[in-house]
């Protein structure tokens, strides 16, 4: 029998898709206030890979990803999901959103991401919250998974993650926290 124990705290990333600067830097500044300092981001990229968002919030869309200094603990993630969705609707513009925010967290082994939509590799959190795992750790690298989104597939995305990670990790030898 597996001996129970707490889980490791984790970094908390967020991808954000935007249309407005300004109501991005918005974002990022209620997004700072809620979960504290930004350690690291991803500047801006064209968000090429679908039209997914184009009818709601327009074309020539950016994103860019972001980690925070301060770890958390896992649990939080389906409450984090609940305040970037209010973040989303209060910088809404005529009922369209401005700003799509994926919340999630990177571990050692994997970086998951939280949504509301149920599929068969989503893993049901709490609070109307599953956890999708979009990239597993192997052989040195973040991997993609079948269902992984295009743009975590990026390789500028892949390398940034890779780095959050190892960051995240050099942060858990020096909490002496490693399980």
């Amino acid at each position: 029998m597996g001996e129970i124990r707490r889980p490791n705290v984790v970094c908390l990333v967020a991808g954000i898709c935007f249309n407005d600067s300004k109501q991005n830097k918005t974002c990022l500044d209620r997004m700072q206030e809620k979960f504290g300092a930004i350690e690291s981001e991803l500047a801006p990229i064209l968000f090429v890979h679908t039209n997914y968002y184009a009818e709601e919030m327009g074309h020539a869309l950016k994103k860019m990803y972001i980690s925070f200094a301060k770890l958390i603990d896992p649990a939080e993630l389906p409450a984090i999901k609940h305040f970037t969705n209010a973040l989303e609707e209060e910088l809404s513009i005529d009922g369209k959103r401005d700003v799509n925010i994926d919340p999630g967290y990177i571990e050692t082994p994997k970086l998951i991401l939280a949504t509301t939509k149920n599929f068969s590799h989503r893993i049901y959190i709490g609070k109307g919250i599953y956890g999708d795992v979009q990239l597993y750790w192997k052989n040195g690298h973040f991997n993609a998974n079948p269902w992984t989104y295009p743009d975590y597939k990026d390789e500028t995305v892949l390398r940034y993650f890779e780095k959050v990670r190892n960051a995240y990790f050099n942060k858990l030898k020096e909490l002496d926290s490693w399980k």
